[in-house]
């Protein structure tokens, strides 16, 4: 399914090619076991190599593509659940990938998937040097956008930068671009948000914060209509966290090593392409 978006041998003779098959199997299992990258196994050949490819994947936007690709045939069969859920989680950052020049206070670049950003991911929030994992999922809770920021950013500047990035292309017509329903929890309730979903057409499902609440009812008439809300459809929000959980059974992203953010992020988008090719796999 991806064999023809990975290098090629070319004509030239130079030093031996790489097996593709070897090298994706390097990568898949230094993030299951969290080694460091100098430590895996002589039968994946140099470690060098292996990682060579894995930053390159990560910087020419190949796994972007992968994931593309299995997301679009998820759809053209009929897979995907339209009501999707979004969250944040915030993975502790290793004294291995701090350990690198950061300015600091700036923000990731939400535009730029490709792009390096100035922090680097990396910021301090409780639990000290951190990474938050923004994930878009569908009503199955497989990924659909994922972004990384600095771990004391907060949640609800990010999520229309996650739904700006969903683009699922189709054989007829032009990509989808919005899912139908989106579910939330109290973190993404805010006047922005909110009249965002509505210009697209998007069903909110997001509870009120308590204060937003006792705030309209002192208002009394003037305070307006509280926005609707489906308590059983939220009960599917879950599937985000259910998510997580998955993510974090792979050693190498439940903490962070790597000192690039592009090199971190492109080991969820593995991860992320490994859940949709079981998902896909079963249909076969």
């Amino acid at each position: 399914m991806v064999a023809d978006l990975l290098p090629r041998r070319t004509g030239r003779k130079v030093r031996p090619f790489s097996d593709p098959r070897q090298m994706l199997e390097g990568i898949l299992y230094r993030l299951r076991v969290g080694i460091p990258w100098r430590d895996l196994p002589d039968c994946f050949g140099s470690w060098q190599t292996v990682y060579t490819w894995h930053n390159r994947m990560a910087r020419d936007g190949t796994w972007n593509v992968i994931l593309e690709r299995m997301i679009a045939q998820a759809d053209a069969e009929g897979l995907i659940d339209w009501s999707v859920s979004v969250d944040s989680t915030i993975n502790r950052a290793h004294q291995h990938a701090t350990n690198i020049t950061r300015v600091t206070g700036a923000s990731s670049n939400y535009n730029n998937p490709l792009a390096e950003p100035p922090d680097h991911a990396v910021g301090r929030s409780r639990g000290g040097l951190s990474t938050k994992i923004h994930a878009l999922v569908d009503g199955h809770g497989l990924p659909l956008t994922i972004i990384l920021t600095a771990g004391q950013r907060g949640d609800c500047p990010v999520l229309i930068p996650l739904l700006e990035r969903l683009r699922v292309p189709r054989t007829v017509g032009r990509p989808r671009t919005q899912p139908d329903e989106l579910r939330a929890d109290k973190a993404y309730s805010s006047r922005a948000v909110r009249r965002y979903l509505r210009e697209h057409r998007i069903t909110a499902t997001i509870p009120e914060k308590k204060n937003v609440i006792a705030a309209r009812r002192r208002k009394g008439s003037k305070g307006g209509r509280p926005p609707s809300f489906d308590a059983e459809s939220y009960k599917g929000r879950n599937v985000v966290e259910r998510f997580f959980g998955n993510l974090k059974q792979w050693r190498g992203l439940a903490a962070r090593f790597d000192k690039l953010a592009l090199v971190y992020r492109a080991g969820v988008m593995a991860v992320a392409v490994m859940m949709w090719l079981r998902k896909l796999s079963d249909t076969l």
